[in-house]
Parts: C-alpha cells; structure tokens; sequence
C-alpha cells in the first residue's frame, strides 16, 4: 500500500514544476481591508490567456491536499490560487470545538468573490475562465457561492465550480427552493460521517432551475478527506461536526487512494468539459 502511494506521488510530480508565487488577495469587510495570504501556481507551460482555479481550505486551514491539487491543476495548463482564509484573521484550526459559525461561513464566502476578481485582473489570465474549488468546511463555503436561493439572480463570476466533501449543512440557510449559479462537481465520500452524503442530497433535492448542471460522485468505501495521501483512517474526537445535534463532535477521517485517483481524472475531466477551449 505504501509504495503504491509513493508511486502516485511520484507521478503526480512527474510533469514540469511550476512556478509558485506567494501574493496577497484583498478583501473588504467590516469597513477594513483584510490582505490573505495566498500561493499562486503557474503552469510551467503558460498559454495567452491562461485559464485559473481558486481553491480554499478546510477547517485545518491550507494543506498538503490544496498544495498537491494546485501541482495537479498547474500540470494540466491552469493557473492555481491556494488562498489562506486563516492566517490574517489569527485562526490556527477550526476544525474542534471552535468549529465555524453559519455567520462566518457566509462571511469568508466573500473571500471567493475577492479571489475571483483578483485572479480577473491579473495579466495573462482570462477572466472568461476561472474556476473555484472548496474542501470541507471551505467546500460548503463554496456552496453559499454555487448555490442560491431560488429569487437570487445574482450572476456568477466564475465558469465552474467544484466541492469536496463539502459541508452542506451551510446551505440550509439558503432556503427551502434553490438554484444552480453555475455548473458544478460535488465529489463526496460513502462513508464520511463528517459531512454525509445524505446531508448533500438533502442540499441537492431542492435544486429547481439550474439542476442538470450538478455532477455529483460518491467514492465507495472512502471517508472524510479520502485524498489525505498517507494518513490512515482515524477518528478524531474533538471534531466540531454539524450533522451531529448540537454541532459535536467526532468524526473519521483518512485517505483512500482508489477513491483519490478517480477523483482526480473526475476534477481534470469536469474542468475540462466546463471551461472554454479545453485542456486535456
């Protein structure tokens, strides 16, 4: 099973190695200007323009999966932005007790209007070409801006989006009829007792207009952060968990490498099917 990961691994840094760029991504809220810190990865082949995802964090904040998934993005010809929620705002791990508010969720989704624009003003990016991407807790922040409520005519910003085993709990407060802003891939885990599958198609029954625009895939005997290459399946006590009553606490979470591989050539093939001039 080891070698079997370090074969993917290897792989996976097989192409060219891109260039990676620390930046800072302003955000407006409360009257201030909050600078998050961001890592922009540009493909080592860049073609004018050049398509660009943004892809925000879980609960423990940026990571080895949103670091090996922009690798992956900037090997497939897109620019990546892996964009720091926490770190200007002092918060280490949300991922306990102090897991995040309804409130903070809706306000941190500004923070994908914010990236969006910057990655829209960027010389040598095409604005007519971005995407985002959420894990987790920053999954079901990504879901506040895929989603919305059915009388919300607001256009998106972006061409496409994905969620990883998102917390679809967030999107309760939408409403009880709701739309799709714009094509989306939802990847979900069976076994994933921390944001179940259930709970999403829960999410996804009151979708109306819009509807035929949802992939949805469910990784068969996988849990809670199946693409956590190398870390064995656990269960973590302190977990704050909104599909428990109360919102605690406790929750698997561990990888599952079949459920990573087909994951990755369903993001690849869903980016590329979504965003103009396709990229294979």
């Amino acid at each position: 099973m080891i070698g079997r990961i370090f074969a993917a691994i290897a792989l996976l840094f097989a192409a060219p190695v891109a260039a990676q760029q620390a930046v800072r991504v302003p955000v407006v809220e409360a009257g201030r200007t909050v600078e998050l810190s961001a890592q922009l990865y540009r493909p080592a082949t860049q073609g004018a323009p050049t398509p660009a995802v943004a892809v925000f964090h879980g609960c423990g904040g940026p990571g080895m999966n949103t670091a090996r998934m922009a690798q992956l993005l900037a090997g497939w010809g897109y620019a990546a932005l892996v964009v720091d929620s926490f770190g200007a705002r002092g918060i280490r791990d949300a991922c306990g007790r102090n897991w995040p508010s309804q409130a903070q969720a809706e306000a941190r989704a500004h923070d994908i209007d914010a990236s969006l624009a910057w990655l829209a003003r960027q010389p040598g990016f095409d604005p007519q070409r971005l995407a985002y991407m959420g894990y987790s807790y920053g999954g079901g922040v990504a879901m506040l801006r895929a989603f919305a409520s059915s009388d919300d005519r607001e256009p998106a910003q972006a061409q496409a989006s994905v969620l990883v085993y998102p917390d679809c709990a967030l999107a309760d407060a939408l409403g009880a009829k709701l739309r799709l802003r714009l094509p989306t891939f939802a990847a979900m885990a069976e076994l994933d007792d921390w944001t179940p599958v259930a709970r999403c198609e829960a999410v996804f029954a009151r979708l109306g207009a819009g509807r035929d625009g949802l992939q949805t895939a469910i990784y068969r005997g996988a849990h809670h952060s199946f693409d956590a290459l190398g870390l064995p399946v656990r269960y973590l006590e302190g977990a704050g968990n909104r599909s428990k009553p109360g919102g605690c606490c406790g929750a698997h979470y561990g990888a599952h490498e079949p459920s990573w591989r087909q994951f990755v050539e369903d993001v690849r093939g869903f980016l590329a099917d979504q965003l103009a001039r396709k990229i294979r």
